[in-house]
């Protein structure tokens, strides 16, 4: 009997649709739900800025589940992964 190839997750597709949409130069900001409580989070401080969960952010790089952002603010780009991230309705 052949090997069968293992069913994709729906994490999998929803992670590689974001990354379909979420491309260099995207204009992004952070899902609160998402965000709240997770690793990133837990290295922050305990109150997000309005920016971060406002937006835009500007997707600057994507590499594997992660996008570097960059805010329109003297502020320090940031890491966050593609499935904290929806495009800015703006």
């Amino acid at each position: 009997m052949p090997a069968m190839a293992p069913e994709p997750k729906a994490s999998d597709s929803a992670a590689s649709s974001k990354r379909m949409v979420l491309k260099k130069g995207a204009l992004v900001r952070v899902n609160r739900k998402a965000y709240l409580g997770s690793t990133e989070a837990c290295a922050s401080d305990v109150n997000p800025p309005d920016y971060l969960l406002e937006g835009p952010g500007e997707v600057l790089l994507v590499r594997g589940d992660y996008a570097q952002l960059r805010w329109r603010r003297p502020v320090p780009d940031v890491w966050l992964r593609l499935d904290q991230l929806e495009p800015y309705p703006g």
